[in-house]
């Protein structure tokens, strides 16, 4: 197995096999992790929460269900999930312009910006940057259709664990957002431990 540390604030990316499968692990609690994926062969070819969510009429798949790509083909599957299960699918990336509007001065570090750089550093400097997949956080849907931000339920140790089915750059951000509740406040670490064997699909 590899365990690649993602410290707060940051991201890393990765390359994976289809059939292997990799786990994403909140090592303190109350941390949110970005997933992003996209087709090693064609970075333009990415998850995307919008067909997914029509390709299953769900906001979030269940375990055994898969994500699609913007080109209609499953390129994740979602193995197991050991946290509370409570993730998001509907708000977009961090950037800077979202600290700027929320009052930071000066650079904040960002999902967006870190999904840049590791993509970056695995040779893809130009990418689009896609709806990412919100593991642990916490957006309540109100009846009135208002959106919520609440600190993740998750737990130290928690995890959500998903097989690839295409070759493809997986890239995990450690979220910094700490000027709402979203991540405790204080963002922490994630692990993400890839499995070497490929899985039985």
């Amino acid at each position: 197995m590899t365990r690649i540390v993602v410290p707060a604030r940051e991201g890393r990316a990765f390359r994976a096999a289809p059939g292997q499968a990799f786990t994403v692990v909140d090592l303190e609690g109350q941390q949110v992790a970005d997933l992003f994926c996209f087709s090693a062969d064609d970075p333009r070819e990415h998850l995307s929460a919008g067909h997914t969510r029509v390709a299953l009429g769900r906001l979030f798949p269940l375990v055994g269900q898969q994500f699609e790509t913007n080109r209609r083909r499953a390129i994740l599957t979602f193995v197991a999930d050991d946290s509370p299960g409570v993730h998001d699918m509907l708000c977009a990336a961090c950037a800077p312009e979202r600290y700027a509007l929320l009052g930071a001065e000066g650079w904040h570090a960002s999902c967006e910006e870190n999904l840049r750089s590791a993509m970056a550093e695995l040779g893809f400097p130009e990418i689009e940057v896609p709806q990412p997949v919100n593991l642990f956080e916490n957006n309540p849907i109100a009846a009135d259709g208002t959106l919520g931000i609440e600190p993740a339920p998750s737990r130290a140790g928690d995890s959500a664990t998903f097989r690839a089915e295409l070759d493809c750059i997986v890239c995990v951000t450690a979220c910094p957002q700490d000027l709402t509740p979203l991540c405790g406040w204080t963002p922490t670490s994630i692990v993400v431990e890839i499995e070497d064997q490929m899985v039985d699909r």
